[in-house]
């Protein structure tokens, strides 16, 4: 901490103490009277970065126990790497680990969302099946219904309800108790800016995605806030901008490829050439997929202004 005049400066550094790695580090300025404040968001910044590197070295404990061994909680933490690379395929391998921890555990809130979450994958990238769209919106409504606890439960089970059922009211409820348990989670303000743009409320939008990707640069789930200011974005009018943030969501989420486009073709610029092959694998599996580009995620694509 320094301090000049009236002035404080709080400066924030996170090493991992096991092999000394920097994982994030920040400043943050304001007047002495409010060094409290200033606590508080130091507090939640870490928080944020936190929350995906415990996940991840839960995850792992969990890949380390033997399977006879796995309860309820493991199941669910083996299931999330292939959640999250919102992959039907990938989904697939997830489901039948989390049918396992809800045998378990019938009212797991966290393990319904994560069903819902994989049968939204599924839905928009599988053909778009009825019977799997409805059984996200009831994994999601189970997920909702026994999550009062759970910030990321309830988070993820809005974002399926909104993409699957467009029941936005439903969603915002759920991303508000969301907020009420836990304001720095990443994921949430992530899945929220995305519904909130698509919804029209651009600059709250804006917010949301910026604050998720300050607060967690590393999570999993990364592309979701720059779909939410591709779409803000988009909008608003601002079309280079929109080609920024969906050029980095595109590789994982193609669908945000048409308001790109859309965006290049306001602002005169060129579309990008096809990807090769050098360009990762996540960027190949995604072209080389053309069932993921039929449905835009969260339905028509809003005109400037509108």
């Amino acid at each position: 901490m320094r301090k000049g005049g009236n002035r404080v400066r709080i400066t924030a550094q996170l090493i991992d103490a096991t092999n000394g790695a920097h994982l994030w580090a920040d400043r943050f300025d304001g007047e002495l009277e409010d060094v409290f404040e200033l606590q508080d968001k130091v507090a939640i910044s870490v928080a944020g970065v936190i929350e995906p590197t415990l996940r991840q070295a839960e995850i792992e404990r969990a890949r380390r126990k033997r399977p006879d061994s796995l309860d309820a909680y493991d199941l669910y933490l083996r299931a999330l790497p292939y959640a999250f690379t919102s992959m039907p395929e990938d989904a697939d391998k997830a489901l039948p680990l989390l049918a396992k921890a809800i045998e378990l555990e019938p009212d797991y809130a966290a393990a319904h969302a994560i069903i819902g979450f994989c049968h939204e994958q599924r839905y928009l990238r599988g053909g778009l099946q009825e019977e799997t769209r409805i059984a996200a919106l009831r994994h999601a409504r189970l997920a909702i219904a026994g999550g009062s606890d759970d910030a990321a439960a309830l988070a993820t089970a809005g974002f399926v309800i909104a993409v699957c059922g467009h029941d936005f009211e439903t969603a915002l409820t759920a991303f508000d108790r969301s907020f009420a348990l836990s304001s720095s989670l990443a994921l949430a303000l992530g899945f929220s800016s995305v519904v909130r743009a698509w919804k029209g409320d651009d600059a709250i939008a804006v917010e949301q995605a910026n604050r998720a990707l300050r607060l967690s640069p590393f999570d999993h789930l990364l592309y979701l806030p720059y779909v939410g200011l591709a779409y803000a974005n988009f909008a608003a009018g601002r079309f280079e901008e929109t080609v920024a943030a969906a050029s980095l969501a595109i590789p994982v989420e193609p669908a945000v490829q048409r308001s790109s486009n859309l965006a290049r073709c306001r602002a005169g610029l060129p579309r990008p050439e096809p990807r090769s092959e050098g360009c990762g694998a996540t960027a190949t599996r995604a072209a080389a997929r053309p069932h993921r580009r039929q449905r835009d995620p969260l339905g028509p694509l809003r005109e400037p202004g509108k």
